[in-house]
């Protein structure tokens, strides 16, 4: 007898009568989506000057409701098991703790919806624990199979994307990465070169992982050429990111064939991506790329003037007395050092989500007064950042040094809970999905959040703690109930 609610009809209360395979395909392909939905979003403000990137967090909230939606199915259906106390508890704790910081936050609006051409508000944080939640709740290895197919699309869709900027400087606000620098850096459909860069480093990975452990032909052809394109498209963004993503996939690849015993032959793919890789390079040395004919990186120059300063006028220009900008090692490490100071000011909430900006600001009242804009008052600081390169130190920066330390207990115990998941179920699925997983708390170190990156992260943190039963276990159930029936 089908459940109901109130004597209403069966069709109108699906939800209870769905099963855990209708239930996963549905997540699954919803998730797929909703990551998706930012880069997509982000078309518009790339083809037209008209919208800016606050645009794209409409991509965020849409993907944000879609997974909100299927986490609150999950939780009706009771899908969220024990197991996930831990992750799921630290990061519970860690959004609660976001609203004391908002509170103390100097724009309660920005505390909320974000920096206008950042997005990431306490509301993107909600939405963050509703990927998390709904990934999680996932009870089928096809719904992750879906999963990783949908991070190696969101890849795709960046790196399409990021050719029509590489060659011909269109679509893109990082032709120039500074005055007289023309790049033709790619920033895809996350924003940012570096963005981009931690986004092609799990889509990378999970391409070269399902090339490595699909049997059907057409399939590992298809997820080889995406990890050629991804290698590619990655030395573009000129990043110390993008290198640390490249030989992280590589080393997973590598990992891959191992661990899911796969043919020695599969290991094509690590000299294929190289060479990707190389040839991207070449072209540059070539002077076929930009104007430019030689390759470096450009950390600094992208994130702090391109990106910070012209692109979301959320940072000041960079103060060439104190950092030298083309030293990436010195600007990494001179914003970490700020972002200590910062904390060590600021311990018990931080500054508020995504208002870095506004602690290094020195400024009287007086000051202040002249700019009718934030964004005009924050550009006009010389030496004043507002992302720091390291998500853990950037949390505790903006929310506290208790909000971190639950970020990393949740991330950690996620890598945790996927590597016991692949020791239990043995399957390509669970080893990629925990691969992503750690993939992402690595790039952490080197690279922060950000609305194109988060979603595909939080969901693949999700996935990989997810409860999926093995065909022995299914056979004892089935074998139980068998028995109870009789």
């Amino acid at each position: 007898m089908p459940k109901t609610i109130f004597n209403s009809s069966e069709k109108s209360n699906f939800i209870l009568n769905m099963t855990e395979e209708q239930f996963s395909k549905l997540a699954s392909r919803g998730l797929a989506i909703a990551m998706l939905m930012t880069p997509l979003f982000t078309l518009v403000p790339e083809i037209t000057d008209k919208a800016t990137y606050a645009f794209s967090a409409g991509g965020l909230v849409a993907g944000g409701v879609i997974a909100m939606i299927i986490a609150i199915i999950a939780l009706m259906k009771k899908y969220i098991g024990k197991r996930l106390i831990i992750p799921m508890g630290a990061m519970l704790i860690m959004e609660l703790w976001g609203v004391f910081s908002l509170v103390k936050g100097v724009d309660l609006g920005i505390s909320f919806y974000g920096y206008p051409e950042r997005g990431e508000g306490l509301l993107a944080l909600i939405f963050y624990f509703c990927f998390f939640i709904s990934a999680s709740a996932l009870k089928r290895e096809s719904a992750i199979k879906t999963v990783i197919d949908g991070v190696v699309g969101v890849g795709l869709l960046n790196s399409i994307v990021g050719l029509i900027q590489i060659f011909s400087g269109q679509l893109s606000h990082y032709k120039h990465i500074y005055i007289d620098i023309r790049a033709n850096a790619a920033s895809g459909l996350s924003m940012s070169p570096l963005f981009l860069a931690m986004v092609l480093t799990l889509s990378l990975s999970a391409a070269l992982i399902s090339f490595i452990a699909s049997d059907n032909k057409k399939r590992s052809i298809g997820m080889l050429v995406c990890a050629a394109l991804f290698s590619f498209v990655m030395m573009y963004t000129y990043s110390f990111i993008g290198f640390c993503g490249l030989a992280f996939a590589l080393i997973a690849a590598v990992a891959a064939v191992f661990a899911l015993k796969a043919p020695k032959k599969k290991l094509i793919s690590i000299p294929v991506s190289i060479a990707a890789a190389a040839g991207a390079v070449a072209l540059v040395f070539a002077g076929a790329i930009g104007g430019i004919d030689s390759y470096r990186l450009y950390d600094g120059r992208i994130l702090w003037w391109a990106d910070g300063y012209m692109r979301a006028s959320a940072s000041g220009n960079f103060d060439s007395r104190v950092i030298d900008i083309d030293d990436t090692y010195d600007v990494y490490s001179y914003m970490n050092s700020r972002a200590m100071d910062v904390i060590e000011n600021n311990p018990l909430v931080g500054t508020g989500p995504d208002q870095l900006a506004f602690a290094l600001i020195r400024v009287t009242e007086e000051d202040a007064g002249k700019y009718s804009d934030i964004s005009d008052l924050i550009s006009s600081q010389l030496g004043v950042f507002d992302k720091v390169y390291n998500e853990y130190l950037y949390a505790a920066a903006t929310r506290g040094i208790a909000s971190a330390v639950f970020f990393a207990l949740t991330v950690l115990s996620a890598v945790i809970l996927g590597l016991k998941a692949f020791r239990r179920r043995l399957t390509a699925e669970s080893f990629t999905v925990f691969i992503l997983a750690l993939g992402g708390v690595l790039i952490f170190l080197v690279g922060c959040s950000s609305i194109p990156f988060a979603p595909v992260f939080w969901v693949a943190a999700g996935a990989a703690c997810a409860d999926i039963k093995t065909e022995k276990q299914k056979k004892a159930e089935i074998k139980s109930t068998k028995k109870s029936k009789a």
